[in-house]
Order: structure tokens, then C-alpha cells, then sequence
């Protein structure tokens, strides 16, 4: 995938996740810091059932971008959802989770992306 594709993914999925009214979504650019993926995106749910919805918006709106490689692990109740589309990581947090795993700490020399 070229870098405006994955850039447009990513993009595509913060919109998703804003739709269902995610917290704080941040994009981070980690394409110079990771051989994994282009780039994380990091959101947070208010509650499992918010996390769920947030989560299944993500799901059908990459489905309609045709978004072949998609896969999801973790469970709402855990307090963290990532979704797999390999430019793109998606996590998805309750507030004490995200505070907790710090992934914008771990992962503060990447750029945000506005």
C-alpha cells in the first residue's frame, strides 16, 4: 500500500471512530519507528457498550472501503479493542486502560497526524 493509501486508511478510520463520538482520537505517524505498521490510531470509549459501538462502526465502514484485512481481538469488557488492518492499528480504550498502557507515551517520538 502506497503512503497517501495508508494515511487515507487511517484517516477513514478516525472518521469512523468520531462518527460513534470516540474520545481523543490520535493518529500517530510511526512509519519511521516501525516496521509493523504506518500508523496507530489510539481512541477512547466511554463504557463497554460504548467501546462495542465504536468498535462495530470501525468494522462495517472499512467493510464498505473494502478494507479486506480487518481483524479484530480483545473484548469490550477487557477495556481494550485493536483492530488489525495492517497499515493501520486501531486501539480502542476505556479511560483507565488507556491511561494505563500509555501508548502515546510509548510511542511519543511519532508525529501526530492532523
Amino acid at each position: 500500500m502506497k503512503k497517501n493509501e495508508s494515511l487515507a486508511l487511517a484517516q477513514l478510520a478516525r472518521k469512523a471512530l468520531l462518527e460513534k463520538k470516540a474520545v481523543d482520537p490520535v493518529v500517530l505517524d510511526v512509519r519511521k519507528l516501525s516496521s509493523v505498521t504506518d500508523f496507530y490510531l489510539i481512541a477512547t470509549g466511554t463504557s463497554a457498550p460504548h467501546l462495542k459501538a465504536i468498535g462495530e462502526e470501525l468494522h462495517d465502514q472499512l467493510r464498505s472501503a473494502s478494507v479486506t484485512r480487518n481483524r479484530r481481538s480483545g473484548e469490550t469488557n477487557s477495556g481494550w479493542l485493536v483492530v488489525d488492518c495492517g497499515v493501520v492499528v486501531v486501539h480502542l480504550f476505556l479511560p483507565h486502560t488507556r491511561e494505563y498502557y500509555a501508548l502515546e507515551d510509548l510511542w511519543s517520538d511519532a508525529p501526530r497526524v492532523k
